[in-house]
């Protein structure tokens, strides 16, 4: 193989990572939010990413969206109306479920309700999953448009025939991700919600003093958690075709970029999914696609033995 093969691998593979890893980071962003204000790890999110992609498929093949917008702008019309669907459906589930173990209630049981919080998010994954299959059946579905096998041509480049192939609807998609990314951060520093949500997430005890209602922050932030990481199965589902059990290969996604990047920390959040996009695509440079996924339990294994603290430790600790 020429050198300029090699080159023109890389930089295909490069592009290709930096779009995935930027819904990746959106999905860590959803993740983070939970975490970082809640203290509970939702092993749900992978679920409520797979709602996110069904609402999305629905949304644009049976609810109109094909004939109101063009089979051009509805998939990412309706990957953005996901999230609030779903950011409905977590405020309801916390409210019934995980509130019972969250919270003031969570402080008196056991390990300070950590332990029921585990079983409980495991226990709403299993019927998540297994109600989906019922519901959507098992067949693998997409949503196919002609931006999702449309490439944008760049090049050549160097004087050489090196020619990148940049997908129109993975560019898109990783658009609305930085910007969905951007207005939550923006929501969160300006805001009036998100100075209530970050005073719960630091010291709910000082909060209740203030008069800010702990358990609805909580809720709120359940909600904005799962709704955000919906807009980005909402996003994955042009491009990529999922079933009812789809949650559990991108969870591990989500945590390893949570990990990655310093929990509690959203910058981190998103830098460290953008990270786990980038070693996912380059990993196929020197391994098969179906050990893809090798690498970015390797390079979590390093971050965890060298930096425990995540990427962006620091900034995890002062968020």
């Amino acid at each position: 193989m020429s050198t300029a093969q090699h080159i023109e691998n890389f930089l295909q593979l490069l592009t290709a990572g930096l779009l995935t890893g930027a819904i990746y980071g959106l999905m860590c962003v959803g993740l983070s939010i939970i975490f970082g204000v809640m203290r509970v790890i939702n092993f749900a999110q992978g679920e409520f990413l797979m709602l996110g992609m069904y609402f999305a498929y629905y949304c644009f093949g049976m609810i109109g969206g094909y004939i109101i917008f063009g089979d051009l702008i509805a998939p990412f019309i309706a990957a953005l109306a996901a999230g609030p669907a779903v950011f409905l459906i977590g405020v309801l589930v916390h409210k019934g479920l995980v509130s019972q173990v969250t919270g003031v209630r969570g402080s008196t049981l056991e390990a300070e309700g950590h332990h029921a919080q585990l079983i409980l998010t495991l226990g709403i994954s299993l019927i998540l999953a297994n109600g989906g299959l019922i519901v959507f059946g098992s067949a693998p579905v997409s949503i196919s448009t002609p931006l999702s096998s449309t490439p944008w041509i760049v090049g050549p480049l160097y004087g050489e025939d090196i020619l990148l192939f940049v997908n129109q609807a993975q560019t898109i998609a990783a658009l609305i991700a930085v910007a969905v990314v951007v207005s939550f951060a923006a929501l969160m520093a300006n805001s009036r919600l998100g100075r209530a949500l970050r005073a719960a997430a630091d010291n709910p005890v000082a909060a209740v003093y203030m008069g800010i209602d702990v358990d609805r922050a909580y809720r709120i932030a359940f909600g904005f958690g799962v709704g955000i990481t919906a807009v980005g199965g909402g996003l994955l589902a042009s491009t990529n075709p999922f079933q009812p059990y789809v949650g559990i290969d991108y969870v591990v996604v989500m945590y390893a970029g949570v990990v990655l990047g310093g929990l509690g920390s959203l910058r981190g959040a998103f830098y460290g999914g953008l990270t786990i996009g980038l070693v996912q695509q380059l990993s196929a440079l020197f391994l098969p696609n179906q050990l893809q996924n090798t690498a970015i339990f390797v390079c979590f294994l390093l971050i965890v033995l060298y930096r425990p603290d995540g990427l962006f430790g620091r900034a995890a600790r002062r968020a």
